[in-house]
């Protein structure tokens, strides 16, 4: 079919970004990352860590009670339509809470960190859903966490995330029990790095408010891009749209 074929198309050119190596840019930017982090004491970076492991886990395990049934899989056509309106509302969310955030000034812009992340997460959620997938079961949910450090690390930790959620069917099998295993290190750090410009300058008096709007509008929308890849990834995998 017509949709399919364009979707796997899509696809294909996706899984051949994920799996690039990083470029010279990438290289020396990750370089100075490294170097500014190294400044930070450690106590700083654990007590990071911990904050948004916590605040995570809160929403991991309260969004699962408030999220959608998982819906079957009818035509891929029908799955993407419901899915693209679906991350239309939380862009245009997003949006709307980063100029609220942006125009309060410094406390109010700090406050857009963790709702950010509450409205990213419970966005993957229903994604998931919609393709079908339970996120009661907790290996969707460290998925689900994969889907999030994909769209928002640098090439190189993204390249070694996307292998590991390639072959997914066996690589859930070797999952630890515990969730507290999860890497929550490289987790924070990589996304703390990542957006580290654009929302710093969301805190700037007078530009708050159009950067917290423009900057939530696209990290949504990249999450919502990367999600519907990572779950057409999987769905390719089995027997029924397998081409």
């Amino acid at each position: 079919m017509q949709y399919e074929q364009t979707a796997f198309d899509e696809l294909s050119r996706w899984q051949k970004k994920m799996q690039r190596r990083p470029s010279l840019l990438n290289r020396l930017s990750r370089q100075v990352q490294t170097k500014i982090n190294s400044y930070i004491p450690e106590k700083v970076h654990h007590a990071i860590t911990v904050a948004i492991k916590q605040m995570i886990r809160g929403v991991l395990f309260g969004a699962q009670y408030t999220t959608r049934k998982p819906a079957p899989v009818v035509t891929l056509r029908k799955t993407e339509e419901a899915v693209d309106r679906l991350i239309k509302t939380y862009r245009h969310t997003a949006a709307a809470e980063g100029g609220l955030t942006g125009a309060g000034g410094f406390l109010m812009g700090l406050a857009d960190f963790p709702l950010l992340l509450g409205i990213k997460l419970k966005m993957l959620f229903d994604i998931a859903a919609l393709y079908g997938f339970d996120i009661k079961d907790y290996k969707e949910r460290v998925y689900l966490l994969h889907v999030f450090e994909l769209a928002f690390s640098g090439q190189d930790h993204r390249r070694n995330v996307y292998l590991k959620m390639n072959n997914w069917e066996q690589q859930k099998q070797v999952l630890p029990d515990d969730i507290h295993q999860f890497n929550w290190r490289a987790f924070q750090q990589e996304y703390r790095d990542y957006i580290d410009l654009a929302k710093m300058a969301q805190l700037v008096p007078g530009i708050g408010a159009v950067v917290g709007i423009v900057a939530n509008y696209k990290l949504v929308n990249q999450l919502g891009s990367t999600a519907k890849n990572a779950y057409r990834m999987r769905l390719f995998s089995s027997l029924h749209l397998r081409q």
